[in-house]
């Protein structure tokens, strides 16, 4: 519920999409947020990170004398349904959705957007506000009108607005009586294609039935039903179907903490993010996007030619992501820069090559998909392992991806260390009886480097614990993935004692620190919300169900309206902060439900 007037930008923002393009829409029911062609293409819709200029970079109905606002999803589905009340009684819905279905023989998803308006009470007068921008926010784009369509040039390419309401009073932003649906499709610059009215309804019910289907086929856990399918419908929206790349988030430069500067672009594909994301989704066997995600991870190592991996790539897999500002917006709630490009694509980080080889591995054993993995993906996967072997005890800048130094983190070895046992297993797999001793024999030799450098067994209260790194004594929460990535189990004493050290050192009541030594940008002023679930994770590995299950609540009472989380949380206001929606988060959900849900046999 809101109201118009003292509207503050915040997170509480509504994904829609269909894996080719994306929009947030925010609490007045607006377009504040979406690029084209793609995820990192031009932010057509951006007054997300335009404080002052609400009316620009916005597609909004606005009621007059709107008194509140009700929003929800279409149930299982990507379909976004806001009512908008007026004073007198009159209220309207807006159905917004970007079309995905099964057309021809193959998916249709195109650049663009639909919404559908219709009265629901009373005589409710509106106006339409459509003000795309053109250049990161330079610019108005400049418009040209027919006598059903409006014609914008957004980003690189023009677009269309095709639309039964009467285009001169979206031209003037004009109140007017709305007394039927109308339909507006917002896509590519051509001549709309049949009557309009009845193919945006055929397109919604299209679309709903086709995330209807995707979500029957999903296992999810008894409890948390609803929470769980909205994070993985939001997780598969968050790939980039063209080429199966997953991005980090789908937005830009929302500040980690108020004025910290901590402002990053997280529309692209690290290969650690990918990892997580399909790992979750794995568990309630979408096997859809990890299919397609192999593929991307195929022409990347292909690219590499058994070279350096970097940390994180364009969808369409382009390397370089040089980092600049967009000088026009004036950022979240006026707290720039706004980057674009991401400078850490230049930075070394050794757990890349583990982050490869795990959801690969799965290729050659799961026989429920389409293109099972053989020999020549072997060979090919074997020289990313070869990297692994040769980069575990080097210095890099770690997965908190540290600008201004190198240490040798003890998470990217034993990253290294499960590339080297997957191949094993793999090797096992396909009879290669020498190379599964090959890999094992390596995969040891790197477990013993760890206990050696990585344990801190002198000057410590908690009985010895694992380092952050193989230098230093600090701690840092991925220590917690050491039980994920099975390189200890739970009741192994050195995990137990580090465990202990991490939540005396990094919990801040309900929530975790990733780390809480100073960084490029001093102290760290947020918890980081993944890291709050491997917390919990941890609670329910050493027995602590009821605890873990207080704080799975208490996370999940964070999350938006829109059930969904950022990148970060004040853990003194529970305010979130940081890219939104965040794919580690979403996945923090999903993992932490499967484990601590009752079993489904409890109601059979």
């Amino acid at each position: 519920m809101t109201t118009a007037e003292n509207f503050e930008q915040s997170l509480e923002l509504w994904p829609v999409g269909n894996c080719q393009v994306s929009a947030l829409v925010d609490r007045r029911g607006g377009f504040v947020w979406g690029c084209v062609p793609r995820v990192d293409g031009d932010p057509v819709f951006c007054a997300l990170m335009n404080e002052h200029e609400q009316d620009e970079g916005v597609w909004r109905f606005e009621i007059a004398g709107q008194t509140r606002v009700h929003q929800y999803y279409e149930r299982n589905t990507a379909i976004l349904v806001t009512e908008l009340h007026a004073e007198d009684g009159s209220a309207v819905e807006i159905r917004d959705f970007a079309p995905r279905y099964e057309r021809s023989g193959r998916m249709y998803r195109p650049v663009a957007y639909a919404r559908i308006i219709r009265p629901l009470s009373g005589t409710p007068r509106i106006r339409v506000v459509l003000k795309p921008m053109h250049g990161y926010g330079e610019k108005l784009a400049p418009t040209t009108n027919g006598t059903n369509h409006m014609r914008f040039l957004v980003g690189a390419q023009a677009m269309r607005l095709s639309t039964d309401a009467s285009i001169g009073y979206v031209l003037e932003d004009r109140f007017y009586r709305l007394e039927q649906d109308q339909h507006f499709f917002l896509g590519p610059d051509e001549p709309f294609s049949g009557n309009l009215r009845s193919e945006v309804r055929r397109m919604e019910q299209s679309t709903a039935r086709y995330w209807k289907l995707w979500v029957r086929g999903l296992h999810i856990p008894l409890e948390w039903q609803e929470e769980v399918i909205r994070c993985a419908i939001t997780l598969k929206l968050c790939q980039h179907e063209e080429t199966g790349a997953i991005v980090a988030a789908l937005t830009t430069s929302v500040p980690e903490a108020p004025g910290s500067e901590r402002n990053w672009d997280y529309r692209y594909c690290w290969i650690r993010d990918s990892y997580y994301t399909v790992q979750a989704l794995n568990r309630l066997g979408a096997l859809d996007v990890l299919e397609k995600y192999l593929a991307y991870l195929r022409n990347i190592v292909d690219d590499a030619r058994g070279g350096q991996i970097q940390p994180l790539y364009s969808v369409m897999g382009e390397g370089e992501l040089e980092e600049g500002f967009a000088s026009h917006l004036s950022g979240y709630r006026g707290m720039g820069p706004v980057r674009v490009g991401n400078a850490a694509y230049k930075q070394i980080q050794h757990d890349c090559y583990g982050q490869i080889v795990l959801p690969t591995a799965q290729g050659f054993f799961d026989t429920r998909l389409l293109r099972m993995a053989d020999d020549g993906d072997f060979a090919s996967l074997e020289e990313v392992g070869e990297m692994a072997w040769k980069m575990h005890d080097q210095p890099d800048a770690g997965l908190w991806e540290f600008r201004t130094r190198q240490e040798v983190h003890t998470y990217s070895a034993v990253m290294s260390w499960a590339a080297c046992d997957r191949l094993a297993n793999v090797a096992s797999r396909l009879g290669k009886d020498e190379r599964c001793e090959f890999w094992n024999t390596r995969a040891d030799a790197i477990r013993a480097t760890i206990e050696d450098k990585a344990w801190k067994k002198n000057g410590s209260e908690f009985g010895g614990h694992y380092g952050a790194s193989f230098e230093s004594d600090y701690l840092d929460a991925s220590l917690l993935q050491m039980v994920e990535l099975r390189f200890l189990k739970p009741d192994d004493p050195r995990f137990q004692s580090t465990f202990t050290a991490i939540e005396q050192t990094l919990r801040r009541g309900e929530h975790m620190l990733r780390y809480a030594s100073e960084d490029d940008f001093g102290l760290p002023e947020t918890a980081f919300n993944v890291c709050t679930f491997w917390l919990i994770e941890a609670l329910h590995l050493v027995g602590r169900d009821e605890e873990a299950r207080g704080l799975f609540a208490a996370m999940l009472g964070h999350s938006t309206q829109s059930g969904l989380l950022s990148e970060d949380l004040d853990f003194t206001t529970g305010e979130l902060w940081g890219n939104f929606p965040q794919t580690y988060s979403l996945v923090g959900v999903i993992n932490c439900a499967g484990l601590l849900s009752k079993p489904w046999s409890e109601v059979r």
